[in-house]
């Protein structure tokens, strides 16, 4: 029993040596914990270029009307393929002609007491065509309506190749983010370190115009090409980056 009592003894003197020999934990001073946060500088860049559009996209249709829909889809394939004839004379390829919509649906009029006096049948054919060579674009629209489209809802023009632009708009906005970040540790009186983060992001909206011809825009509407303005597009690039600071 005693030498049971005098070893518990001697374990709690060594338990208590070896606590006085561990280092004690850091509270406050110029210590940074493990869970301190890194001090930083958040900031966002912005790079634009502006270039010119080099191809469009026009949707194309013909809507006919008849009695019965056997004679609606006739006259609407006559009409479409002289608009496909006449694309394709304006210098279009096969593959550039693309169907967007093919629609069979029944029509009625009415008279003044809402009695139906005339049922028929309407067909619509539309196309997205895309043009290479936007000198030309004026007078493939003119030349699609005098061929008999009466469905033109808008132009999209897009630029074939972005690549190059998107380059130089992201180079653009590292340049303005780290600028940006230089000018606020100077500002606060610290010294800026290295990239801790960097994440991008790109946009490029496109012009639009809206010919607004609609049903009824016949051969009648043009005495000449059409006037088209393709304008510029602005390509955008957005870098968010986060640098340390020293």
């Amino acid at each position: 029993m005693q030498h049971k009592k005098s070893f518990s003894i001697a374990a709690v003197i060594i338990a208590a040596a070896l606590a006085a020999c561990a280092p004690a934990p850091v509270v406050g001073g110029g210590g940074a914990s493990a869970n301190e946060p890194v001090p930083q500088i958040s900031v966002v860049g912005v790079g634009q270029v502006y270039v010119t559009p080099d191809t469009a996209t026009i949707n194309v249709g013909v809507r006919s009307q008849a009695d019965t829909v056997a004679e609606a889809l006739e006259q609407n394939n006559a009409q479409a393929i002289a608009i496909k004839e006449t694309l394709m004379g304006q210098g279009v390829e096969e593959k550039d002609i693309q169907t967007a919509s093919f629609n069979v649906y029944p029509q009625s009029d009415y008279d003044f007491q809402g009695n139906i006096t005339r049922t028929y049948f309407s067909v619509e054919n539309n196309v997205f065509v895309t043009v290479r060579d936007l000198v030309t674009l004026g007078e493939t629209l003119d030349a699609v309506a005098r061929s008999g489209a009466n469905n033109i809802y808008g132009i999209t023009f897009d630029v074939e190749d972005k690549s190059e632009a998107q380059s130089t708009t992201r180079e653009l906005a590292v340049e303005s983010a780290r600028a940006q970040a230089q000018e606020l540790a100077q500002a606060a009186g610290v010294q800026l370190g290295e990239v801790m983060s960097i994440s991008t992001y790109s946009s490029y909206p496109m012009p639009y115009y809206d010919t607004g011809m609609g049903m009824g825009g016949g051969a009648a509407a043009y005495a000449e090409a059409v006037p088209i303005a393709s304008g510029q597009m602005q390509i955008t690039s957005e870098v968010s980056m986060v640098f340390r600071i020293k």
